[in-house]
C-alpha cells in the first residue's frame, strides 16, 4: 500500500511540474513568439527588410534554406492570428498592419505567375518575392489552399467590421478580393494540386478541409453584406467538397488519410491541422467536419503521433501514455526528416479545443472509434457517454490536459533560451535547424497558447451541416466544348478522352470518352461540361488491351461561362 501510495504522490508531484513548466513558458514565450510574428511582416517589421507592405516573409533565412519569399497559405494562416488578436480586443495597434495586408494581397491576386493570370489559374500559385513580384523557378504548383486560407482570413475581419459599423469597407475592399478567392475555390476545389507540404500532387485533406470551410463561411458573408447572386453557388460547391472529405476516411486503420497520392502512408500532420484549422466551438463533436474532440480527429491525432514514437532519438523510452517530438510525417527525409515546432505545438492545440468543446457541453463521449485514444492514457476508459459530473468525466479530461501540456513541454524544452522559433529541431539532439524565425512557427505557438486558456476562435458555420444524400463535383449550368487533337495513329489503333470532371469520366481509362476519327489525322468530340470550371484532361490512345497515356503534365483549361468553345491541342 505504501508503494502505491508512493507512486501516486511522484505521478502527482510529476504532472504539476510539468504544469507549472508549461505555465511559465507560456508566459515567457508569448510576447517573443508574437513579437517574432511582427518583425516579419513588412514594411517596418524588424526582420522583413525589403518587404512591401503588409506582405508576411516566410522567414528571414537568406540560405540553407533560402525562405524569404512570401507564401499565400502561410501569410493566410498567420494574418488569422494577427486578426484574431486585434478582434478579440487584445492589441488595438493591429489593425494598420492587417489593412497593409488587405492591400497587399489586392496587388498580389494581379500579379502574373507561372500558375497563370488572375483569371486562367494564377491564384493557385503558392508564393512570390516579397517585393510582391512572381517567383519564377521551379516549384510544386498550383496550391490550392491560400485562397481558401485568405478568404478564411479576410472573412474573420470583414465580419468584425460589420458588427461595428464599418460594412461600407468590408464591401467595397475586402469583398472584390474574397469574392476572387472564393470563386477559384468553387471553380478548382475538385482539380489536384500540392499539398501544404509542397511535396505530393494529389487531393489533400488540408486543402479540402479549410475549402470547405471558406465556401461556407463565405457564403454566409456575402448575405451579410448583401451580395446574394454567389451564395447559393458555394453553398452547392461546400456541399460537394463535405462530402469529398468523407473519402479521405481510412475506417480500417483509423486515420484520417492526408493525400490520395503520394506513395506513403498518409499519416501527416496535415490532418491535425486541418482539425485545428477548421475548428468550430459551436459544432461540438462533429465528425462530418473533423472537429477535434471527434472521435475521428482523436483516432486520427492517435495513429499520427505514434507514428513518431520510435523512429526519433529524443523520443526514446518515453512511455505510450506520454507526449512526444512530432514532425510532418514519418517518412520525411527533408533536413533528415525531423520534428517541427508547429507540427509538436499542433497537437496540443486540438487537445485544448477538444478540452473547450467537452466542458462547454458538459459531457464527453467515447465510442469505438476513439475508445484507443483514451485507453492510451486512461487503460481503464470505456466505450460510453460521461457528463461533467462524473469521477469519469474528471479523469478523462485531467489525464487529456495533461497530454496536452505534454506536447508544449516538449517544443519548451527544445526552444533556446532566447525564445528563437526555428522550423525544425533534430530528432538525434533537439537542436533548431532549417530555416531560422519561422513565422508560422511563432503563429502556430500563439493559437495553441490561447486555446490553452479557453480562448477559441468565433463559429463560421460548421455546426449541423450534413453531406448530402447525393454528391456532386460540378455546379452551375453547362456549356458544350469541343476537343480536337491531332494524332497519328496505326490501324486498330484510337483516340479517348479522360479528365478530371464526372463529364469527362473522372480519369478512368476504362469509360474514357471515344474521339471520332472523320477529320483524321484530327479526332474531336463535343462533350456538355459546367460553366466557368477549371479542369483537367489528357488524351489517351487504345490499341488492343494496351492503353498509353500522353506525358505530363495534364492539360488544364477553364471552361467559359457561357455559349460553346473548341479547345484544339497536339498530342505529346
Amino acid at each position: 500500500m505504501r508503494s502505491v501510495l508512493l507512486t501516486g504522490f511522484a505521478f502527482c508531484a510529476a504532472v504539476f511540474a510539468q504544469n507549472a513548466a508549461v505555465d511559465k513558458f507560456v508566459t515567457t514565450q508569448y510576447p517573443i513568439s508574437k513579437a517574432g510574428v511582427l518583425a516579419n511582416i513588412g514594411p517596418s517589421g524588424s526582420k522583413s527588410s525589403g518587404a512591401k507592405a503588409g506582405v508576411v516573409i516566410a522567414s528571414p533565412s537568406r540560405s540553407d534554406p533560402d525562405y524569404l519569399f512570401t507564401w499565400a497559405r502561410d501569410s493566410g494562416l498567420v494574418l488569422k492570428t494577427v486578426i484574431d488578436l486585434y478582434t478579440r480586443g487584445e492589441d488595438n495597434s493591429l489593425r494598420t498592419t492587417i489593412d497593409q495586408y488587405v492591400a497587399s494581397q489586392a496587388i498580389q491576386q494581379r500579379v502574373s505567375n507561372p500558375s497563370g493570370s488572375i483569371s486562367t489559374g494564377g491564384l493557385g500559385e503558392p508564393k512570390f518575392n516579397i517585393d510582391l513580384s512572381a517567383f519564377t523557378g521551379g516549384w510544386g504548383r498550383p496550391q490550392r489552399d491560400g485562397p481558401a486560407l485568405r478568404a478564411t482570413a479576410l472573412i474573420a475581419y470583414g465580419n468584425w467590421l460589420v458588427a461595428h459599423s464599418n460594412s461600407s469597407y468590408a464591401k467595397s475592399t475586402l469583398w472584390p478580393i474574397i469574392k476572387l478567392d472564393l470563386d477559384y475555390v468553387a471553380s478548382t476545389w475538385n482539380l489536384t494540386g500540392f499539398d501544404l507540404w509542397e511535396e505530393v500532387n494529389s487531393s489533400s485533406y488540408f486543402t479540402s478541409a479549410v475549402q470547405h470551410r471558406a465556401l461556407r463561411e463565405g457564403a454566409a458573408f456575402a448575405t451579410k453584406i448583401g451580395q446574394t447572386s454567389v451564395v447559393s453557388r458555394y453553398n452547392t460547391q461546400a456541399a460537394n467538397v463535405l462530402c469529398f472529405m468523407q473519402s479521405y476516411w481510412n475506417p480500417t486503420a483509423g486515420y484520417m488519410t492526408s493525400n490520395t497520392g503520394g506513395g506513403r502512408s498518409g499519416k501527416d500532420a496535415n490532418t491535425a491541422l486541418a482539425s485545428v484549422h477548421t475548428f468550430d466551438p459551436a459544432a461540438g463533436c462533429d465528425p462530418v467536419t473533423f472537429q477535434p474532440c471527434s472521435d475521428k480527429a482523436l483516432s486520427s491525432l492517435k495513429v499520427y503521433v505514434d507514428s513518431f514514437r520510435s523512429i526519433y532519438a529524443i523520443n526514446s523510452g518515453i512511455p505510450s501514455s506520454a507526449a512526444v517530438a512530432t514532425g510532418r510525417y514519418s517518412e520525411d527525409v527533408y533536413y533528415g526528416g525531423n520534428p517541427w515546432y508547429l507540427t509538436t505545438t499542433i497537437v496540443a492545440e486540438q487537445l485544448y479545443d477538444a478540452l473547450y468543446v467537452w466542458k462547454q457541453q458538459r459531457s464527453l463521449t467515447v465510442t469505438s472509434t476513439s475508445l484507443a485514444f483514451f485507453q492510451q492514457l486512461v487503460p481503464s476508459a470505456a466505450i460510453g457517454t460521461y457528463p461533467s459530473t462524473s469521477a469519469t468525466f474528471t479523469t478523462l479530461t485531467n489525464a487529456v490536459k495533461n497530454y496536452a501540456d505534454g506536447f508544449l513541454a516538449i517544443v519548451a524544452k527544445y526552444t533556446p533560451s532566447n525564445g528563437a522559433l526555428a522550423e525544425q529541431y533534430t530528432r538525434a539532439a533537439g537542436v533548431p535547424i532549417s530555416a531560422r524565425d519561422l513565422t508560422w512557427s511563432y503563429a502556430a505557438s500563439l493559437t495553441a497558447f490561447s486555446a490553452r486558456k479557453g480562448i477559441v476562435p468565433n463559429s463560421w458555420g460548421a455546426k449541423g451541416v450534413v453531406v448530402p444524400k447525393v454528391c456532386g463535383t460540378e455546379g452551375g449550368g453547362t456549356v458544350q466544348v469541343t476537343f480536337k487533337v491531332d494524332a497519328t495513329t496505326v490501324y486498330g489503333e484510337n483516340i479517348f478522352l479522360t479528365g478530371s470532371l464526372p463529364s469527362l469520366q473522372n480519369w478512368s481509362p476504362d469509360t474514357a470518352l471515344p474521339l471520332s476519327s472523320d477529320n483524321y489525322p484530327t479526332w474531336s468530340i463535343t462533350v456538355s461540361l459546367p460553366a466557368s470550371q477549371n479542369f483537367e484532361y489528357k488524351f489517351i490512345r487504345k490499341y488492343n488491351s494496351a492503353i498509353t497515356w500522353e506525358s505530363d503534365p495534364n492539360r488544364l483549361q477553364t471552361t467559359p461561362a457561357s455559349g460553346t468553345y473548341t479547345f484544339y491541342d497536339t498530342w505529346r
